[in-house]
């Protein structure tokens, strides 16, 4: 099955996984972005992700574009999937791909508005130090103005880079943790000095058994917009917190998600975020795997 059938497969599921948040899928929005990329489909990695709380009226998705598929934001550019801004957010992706191992692109979008996002990730096995990116000309400056902290707390080796256009951030997500910067003590170090709220005894329980940390940061000021902690599992009572209704959400959502691996436990990613107003959380299914989230399930639900 390849092209047009895994653009009304892909499709179906997404409007399957939206209607458990009764989120409506912007057909119109979202058909040309499978299209843009429908032949990287039938082997992606695809996520629909979901937040708690009053964040549960959207529903995102993320699709794996391999690197011979050429760099995504272009083909969202030829595909008026998306815009310049002539802003160094422009050129970030660019500057990745011809300094860096590139291991796989991906690309990010809400149903209800399409594209938004576009991610380089490193080869699984080489992650590369924070201090190599910070040469990037269009990295932005809270990124070097927040590298000392961020080394401090074991966040110096970034498997993955994410660049949100319409808003104009950057993610970075630090790989290979080291387990003594993910407990509770340090956690909450963590967040006091990010200025984010403290997190709840739930969530730094959580936080231990996170695979990536990664932040929030902005071109138009140094502070950290908000950090995330995610855990991969096949275990659908996960979700860190009892507040309802989010518990209600994420645990419906973690049961009841479409997935295309018949015979084997959904996939999840499950996250909690703080920022300097509140800590929240997120859910993400896999749609379609690889077995390097098969792998990545092994290994942290051995650490239990």
């Amino acid at each position: 099955m390849s092209g047009a059938k895994d653009v009304e497969r892909v499709y179906s599921a997404m409007e399957e996984a939206a209607g458990l948040l009764n989120v409506p899928v912007a057909r119109d929005k979202i058909w040309p972005v499978l299209t843009a990329y429908q032949d990287a489909l039938a082997d992606a990695v695809i996520v629909f992700s979901m937040a708690g709380g009053r964040r549960s009226t959207e529903l995102d998705f993320s699709i794996s574009v391999p690197t011979d598929h050429g760099d995504p934001f272009t083909t969202a550019l030829e595909r008026g999937l998306t815009e310049k801004e002539n802003h160094p957010v422009d050129n970030l992706l660019a500057e990745l791909r011809d300094g860096f191992p590139l291991g796989m692109y991906a690309i990010d979008g809400m149903v209800t508005t399409g594209f938004k996002k576009a991610y380089a990730s490193f080869p699984t096995n080489e992650p590369q130090p924070l201090t190599a990116l910070l040469d990037l000309p269009s990295m932005p400056e809270s990124a070097r103005a927040n590298a000392e902290l961020f080394a401090r707390y074991g966040l110096d080796k970034v498997q993955m880079v994410s660049v949100d256009y319409p808003k104009r951030q950057v993610n970075l997500y630090f790989s290979d943790l080291n387990a003594d910067h993910l407990t509770p003590e340090e956690v909450k170090a963590t967040a006091s000095e990010m200025g984010l709220v403290e997190p709840t005894d739930m969530a730094l329980d959580f936080a231990t058994g996170s695979f990536a940390v990664y932040p929030t940061l902005g071109y138009d000021s140094d502070v950290v917009d908000r950090i995330t902690y995610a855990v991969i599992s096949v275990d659908p009572t996960l979700a860190p917190t009892t507040s309802e209704p989010e518990k209600t959400q994420i645990t419906t959502y973690a049961n009841s998600a479409p997935y295309a691996y018949a015979g084997e436990n959904r996939t999840l990613v499950y996250g909690f975020t703080l920022t300097s107003k509140e800590e929240y959380y997120k859910l993400g299914s896999y749609y379609q795997i690889t077995d390097l989230q098969r792998t990545l399930v092994k290994a942290f639900e051995a650490l239990d």
